[in-house]
């Protein structure tokens, strides 16, 4: 019941309708504060020194506070360990985002133990580049492809994505940084870079993160460019959403733990994820 964000008060009245059971605030806002506490052990719990693969990204959810429901962010950082583990670090519910915040989740995850992050894949989030390289100056820091196609489609009208969809592809999947400039300038240059020209004009302002995409083998490209992983995590948090914040967070840890392992806390993506070998 707390998880589904009713109040203590409706608590109480739920128990005493459905069973008879008169119970004290003071009982059941024990039992709350021990759910409280589970979930701020397992956001704060240890992490592995090394993460070949993170996965930074942000969804909007609907979270009741202060009587009112609110749209808020919650932000989730998904790790994939060198031997294909996929463990989600952290989530973080925010009003707004911004370098600060950033900042403040990066320092975070270093004090838990991350020594080091091989490859951030994040949404083009302002400030975002400049707090992982702040914390983790080794760091690739490279622009979600997949996100970015998706900003680029906003620009065009829906009658015409089929046709300009292909003409992107060429870019993201040049064989080198070289061509892939090359093949940009061509669509800058061709019909559709000139009924459109808001979309090369993104690509360039996203450059210095896309080109590392480009020196990466094609088995871990995919790994890169696909967003499966996260995207399933997403639909398990927007059923999890429609509560006050501290119940969010559990009905959220609730259902990241259902497909997982008994820790509750990692899986495997395969035994052999491709690509992997090359990290």
């Amino acid at each position: 019941m707390y998880a589904r964000g009713m109040t203590v008060r409706e608590i109480r009245g739920h128990l005493e309708e459905l069973y008879g059971i008169d119970v004290s605030p003071d009982l059941i806002s024990a039992v709350t504060d021990a759910v409280r506490e589970e979930v701020g052990e397992w956001q704060n719990r240890p992490l592995d020194a090394v993460y070949t693969l993170v996965f930074f990204d942000a969804m909007r959810v609907k979270i009741r506070d202060e009587g009112f429901v609110r749209n808020k962010a919650v932000y989730i950082a998904l790790g994939i360990l060198p031997d294909g583990t996929k463990e989600i670090l952290g989530l973080w519910i925010e009003q707004t985002e911004g370098a600060k915040f950033w900042l403040r989740v990066m320092n975070e995850l270093k004090n838990r133990g991350v020594g080091d992050i091989l490859i951030a894949v994040v949404d083009g989030l302002k400030g975002f580049p400049e707090a992982i390289n702040a914390v983790f100056p080794q760091t690739v820091v490279q622009t979600c492809i997949v996100h970015l196609i998706r900003h680029s489609l906003e620009f065009v009208s829906w009658k015409d994505r089929k046709t300009v969809m292909p003409a992107l592809r060429a870019i993201y999947r040049a064989s080198d940084a070289e061509a892939g400039m090359k093949a940009l300038e061509e669509f800058e240059a061709g019909y559709w870079g000139q009924r459109y020209p808001a979309i090369a004009q993104s690509w360039r302002r996203n450059c210095e993160h896309v080109v590392p995409f480009f020196a990466f083998p094609e088995s871990v490209r995919r790994i890169i460019y696909t967003t499966n992983a996260i995207e399933a995590l997403n639909s398990k948090l927007r059923r999890a959403s429609g509560s006050s914040q501290d119940p969010v967070r559990r009905r959220i840890r609730r259902k990241v733990r259902q497909p997982m392992t008994k820790t509750g806390l990692r899986h495997k993506i395969s035994d052999s994820p491709p690509g992997s070998r090359h990290f």
